[in-house]
């Protein structure tokens, strides 16, 4: 295809965009003492701490979003129209509007949350439980969305087939419905794992930020910068660990995609 040279001189400064502040951070990595900065102990525990609260966030959205999303995907025009308008909600608030809108919610002076503390004296917020309610309050339409797209992709025709055949429910859920959209299932799982690790501003809102129990490698890198927590070197260190396991979720999930296809 012919293309105008001013199309293709917009395009190079989008790419710029994207590429040179990525490249401006890995130039300011201390590549000689990255180990120690990265296997530093403040930077260790915001590393299991990311990685622990975002694979139990995961496992949170699977077990809620894919019966949300097959709701959806079956659910009549109207009704499936207003299910993903609320589902996209979190995609398009800001971070600190979610926070605080958990907050609202769960915190001690929140809908379910006061109660809750005055009738057994726990509250979420602040606590690591609340990273992993925060992170799935964002990660969860990543996850919805990929399994609504593979449903409506599928059809319903294998389902009522095999109901027809004499298979129950349960049997038509789990031998058909969900091995048609394992490859959605798959995708939707990494990107809800991969945006529960990047999550910042509804973490810092509703969970805090105190090290060892909410700060997670984002806010670790965010307080680095204000002189609190680990060192800068390590939250460049860090930074650069969070870019490249981005890489390797898009490069891998690209790859397997390619595979599934063929």
């Amino acid at each position: 295809m012919i293309l105008p040279r001013w199309l293709r001189v917009v395009a190079l400064l989008g790419l710029a965009l994207l590429v040179l502040p990525l490249l401006g951070m890995i130039t300011r990595v201390n590549w000689q003492t990255l180990g120690q900065d990265l296997f530093s102990p403040a930077a260790l525990t915001a590393l299991w701490l990311s990685f622990a609260t975002a694979a139990c966030s995961t496992v949170v959205c699977l077990i809620l979003g894919l019966p949300l999303a097959i709701v959806m995907a079956r659910a009549s025009g109207r009704l499936a129209a207003i299910l993903r308008t609320l589902v996209l909600v979190p995609l398009v608030l800001p971070p600190m509007v979610g926070g605080l809108a958990l907050l609202s919610l769960l915190g001690r002076s929140g809908l379910i949350g006061k109660p809750l503390f005055e009738s057994t004296g726990f509250s979420l917020p602040y606590t690591t439980a609340g990273v992993v309610v925060a992170q799935a309050f964002v990660a969860l339409p990543f996850l919805v969305i990929s399994l609504e797209g593979s449903l409506r992709t599928s059809g319903e025709g294998h389902e009522r087939v095999a109901a027809s055949l004499g298979a129950g429910r349960w049997r038509v859920l789990t031998q058909v419905t969900i091995p048609l959209i394992l490859p959605g299932l798959v995708a939707g799982t990494v990107l809800a794992f991969a945006r529960a690790l990047g999550e910042f501003g509804a973490t810092a809102l509703f969970a805090g930020n105190a090290a060892g129990v909410t700060r997670t490698m984002p806010l670790a890198i965010y307080t680095a910068f204000n002189g609190v927590g680990v060192s800068q070197d390590s939250a460049l260190a860090l930074s650069l660990l969070l870019l490249v396991s981005a890489a390797v979720v898009v490069g891998g999930l690209r790859s397997w995609r390619e595979d599934a296809v063929r």
